[in-house]
Formats: structure tokens, C-alpha cells, sequence
């Protein structure tokens, strides 16, 4: 039997199965929560005061290692929520909070580079590709 395409039936207007969430927003929403598990693991490991970390001399933004410990913490805590927020209901408040945490975990990461080179310039890219993600995505569904 044929489907009903008559104007009132339910069928006459296709609606998107995923119509909030595209590939780039979904990807971006997986990167902030693994970018923020990381960011958690490394303030766990910062706080313990671990014997990974360099220790620097005479930089601008010196914070002692506990207190770097936990900016990364907490930050990857709400990281991780605005992760599930966007991946959760897509929405552009969602999305907007992940644009704002990912950039501060950019800045955070790279005030970082010099206690853990190599890992904060990974995070780095990792949160300056979140915000592109999700920006994109939120120009294409936008159209």
C-alpha cells in the first residue's frame, strides 16, 4: 500500500531522524568529553604533585603545580558536562557553553606548555578543532 501524502497525514513532511546533531557536532561532542576525562587524569596527577611535570623557572603565569592541578580539574569536569550537553540535545545553548569551555581549555592548555610540552599543545589543537567543530556544524545545520 502506497503512503499517505496527503497534507494533513504525518508523512507529508519528512523530518531529519537526526536533525540537531551532524557529524562535526557529534564528533566535537566526543572530543570535549575525552579532551575533558584527559584534562581530569591530568589534574589528578598535578594535584598528587607527580614526578612527570617539568619544573620551570621565572614563567609569567606560575602557579604552583596544585593549583594548576586544579584548574585542570575542575575544568575538565565541566568539560565533560558540556560534552554530554551538546552530544545530549544539541542545542545551540549547549553548543555556544562548548565553544566557551573548549576555548578556555586552549588557553589553559597552553599556559600549560610549559609543565608538560608535549600533551598541552595535543590538548591544544584537540580544543581549538572542538570549537571549529562546533561551529561548523552549527553553520550547517543552521542552512
Amino acid at each position: 500500500m502506497a503512503a499517505d501524502t496527503r497534507p494533513g497525514s504525518a508523512s507529508a513532511q519528512p523530518t531529519a531522524p537526526h536533525g540537531h546533531t551532524s557529524g562535526a557536532t557529534v564528533l566535537a561532542a566526543s572530543l570535549m568529553i575525552f579532551g575533558g576525562v584527559m584534562a581530569i587524569f591530568e589534574g589528578i596527577s598535578a594535584i598528587a604533585e607527580d614526578d612527570l611535570f617539568v619544573a620551570t623557572r621565572n614563567y609569567v603565569f606560575e602557579f604552583s603545580l596544585t593549583g594548576w592541578g586544579w584548574v585542570h580539574l575542575i575544568l575538565g569536569f565541566v568539560l565533560v558536562l558540556a560534552g554530554i550537553a551538546v552530544l545530549g540535545s544539541g542545542a545551540l545553548w549547549a553548543r555556544f557553553f562548548g565553544v566557551f569551555v573548549a576555548s578556555l581549555g586552549a588557553i589553559a592548555n597552553f599556559l600549560w606548555i610549559p609543565y608538560y610540552p608535549l600533551w598541552a599543545l595535543v590538548l591544544v589543537a584537540v580544543n581549538i578543532f572542538i570549537v571549529w567543530a562546533l561551529c561548523t556544524g552549527m553553520h550547517r545545520e543552521a542552512g
